[in-house]
């Protein structure tokens, strides 16, 4: 199977501790937070094109190509590389929208990624992060394809290798708008600073999730019902909630027990994306460029 028939995962994430340290004089609020890739992934099909055109169909329901994430991605290493090629590029979704887990931005990372090889170019991993930190601060993470922990705006990384447990994700059926809640005056954005070791330790919590959840009682009640098998967390802004097993029998239990109006599912933490594992499999099938 060639490259260009394949579909490529553009896996969700989540943030196992975000604290909201300050803000920056143009408005960015400082972060610590640390990320993890979770198996669930969306699903994108790239189909290159040698008339230049960039073209997502069928398009997402309610996303605009102006809006899109992907197109803006391609868009962009199109140019940044005066590249001739196009590409339509078809998006099986799996994550649910808005909810904090990055399908956005895994989407755009996604589409860096196999583009520069599809397409030729040989960009760098941190030459494509760049190019994505220009379009939102999750992309260079999704670029990188390592769990790590996060601090500026969510742009400076460190590797790490937490434990991959079991995660039971639930989406409330609520959008949490992020730019309402980092607008809001009563989040915390003074939060102590912490370091790995104190993460590591068991400090993980989220600064956000107290002023979400007082905001969205969807949420709070996703968090209620969570606590009853483990400690429901928070992801980003939300609105997508977590907690975690030491087994998939044990997350897949709590799973059949979930009220009729809500939706969830389970997945493994993984610290290394399911992407570069795929990509792994199709060393020297690619253009020369």
């Amino acid at each position: 199977m060639k490259p260009s028939d394949v579909f490529w995962p553009a896996p969700a994430k989540l943030n196992l501790m975000l604290r909201v340290t300050g803000r920056r004089s143009d408005g960015y609020h400082l972060l610590q937070t640390v990320f993890q890739f979770l198996e669930r992934a969306d699903r994108l099909r790239f189909d290159v094109r040698s008339d230049g055109r960039i073209s997502c169909r069928p398009a997402i329901p309610g996303v605009s190509d102006e809006n899109n994430l992907a197109i803006m991605a391609a868009r962009l290493l199109q140019e940044h590389c005066n590249c001739p090629l196009g590409v339509d590029i078809q998006i099986e979704k799996c994550l649910p929208m808005g909810g904090g887990l990055g399908g956005g931005s895994s989407n755009a990372a996604t589409t860096l990624v196999v583009l520069n090889r599809l397409w030729g170019l040989n960009l760098s991993p941190n030459a494509l992060a760049e190019l994505g930190l220009q379009l939102g601060a999750d992309i260079p993470i999704f670029v990188h394809g390592k769990a790590a922990w996060a601090e500026g705006v969510g742009e400076k990384l460190q590797f790490i290798d937490p434990p991959e447990p079991w995660y039971l994700v639930l989406s409330p059926g609520c959008h949490v708008s992020t730019a309402e809640i980092f607008c809001d005056s009563q989040l915390t954005r003074d939060a102590e600073t912490i370091t790995i070791r104190d993460f590591s330790a068991g400090q993980r919590a989220n600064t956000c999730q107290n002023l979400v959840a007082s905001r969205y009682p969807e949420v709070s009640r996703a968090l209620s019902w969570l606590s009853q098998f483990s400690e429901g967390r928070l992801t980003g802004t939300g609105a997508c909630v977590f907690a975690e097993f030491e087994s998939r029998q044990q997350a897949e239990d709590a799973l059949g027990q979930i009220p009729a109006d809500m939706t969830g599912f389970v997945s493994q933490g993984m610290n290394r994306s399911p992407l570069y594992m795929k990509l792994e499999k199709f060393n020297g099938a690619w253009p020369s460029g």
